[in-house]
C-alpha cells in the first residue's frame, strides 16, 4: 500500500466517511485508484472513472463542460506533464448512497507542487454497465 494510500484511508477513517455498504467501498475504492492514477502522471486513468458519455458534466472554475472527450481535453490542456499535475491528494468527507444506482460525495481535493493549490468538489457517481461512473464532477 502506498504511503498516499494510508493518508487517503486514514482520512476516512478518522473523519468518520464510514464505508457502510458495498456500494460507498467501491466509490472510496475507484477514488483511491483516481488519486494512484493521477500521481502517476496518468490522466487518461485518471478519467477511466468519468462515464464515457456526451452528457458526463464538468462544471469547474470556467463553467460546464459537456462531455468525456472535452473534460479530458481540458485537463491535458491545463496539466500538459507530471510536474504540473503535482500530487493529488482527496479528502472524503461524506460518501452517501442515494439509491442503488447512485452515490453523492463530498470532498476536498489538493495538489502538491510549486504552487499549492486545491479546494472541493461534489460527485455524482451512478453505477452504469455494472460499474460505478462519475456522471458530474462540481470542483472549484
Amino acid at each position: 500500500m502506498t504511503r498516499n494510500s494510508l493518508i487517503l484511508l486514514f482520512w476516512f477513517y478518522f473523519f468518520g466517511v464510514s464505508a457502510q455498504n458495498h456500494s460507498e467501498r467501491a466509490i472510496i475504492n475507484a477514488m483511491q485508484k483516481q488519486q494512484e492514477a493521477w500521481n502517476g502522471g496518468n490522466i487518461e486513468e485518471f478519467m477511466a472513472y468519468y462515464w464515457k458519455s456526451d452528457s458526463l458534466k464538468f462544471i469547474g472554475s470556467k463553467g460546464i463542460t459537456y462531455g468525456w472527450q472535452k473534460t479530458l481535453d481540458n485537463y491535458k490542456r491545463a496539466y500538459p506533464d507530471k510536474t504540473a499535475m503535482g500530487q493529488l491528494t482527496f479528502t472524503l468527507m461524506e460518501v452517501k448512497q442515494l439509491s442503488k444506482q447512485y452515490v453523492h460525495v463530498i470532498g476536498k481535493w489538493a495538489l502538491e507542487k510549486e504552487k499549492p493549490v486545491g479546494g472541493f468538489f461534489t460527485l455524482l457517481w451512478k453505477k452504469v454497465g455494472g460499474r460505478w461512473v462519475i456522471l458530474s464532477d462540481h470542483t472549484s
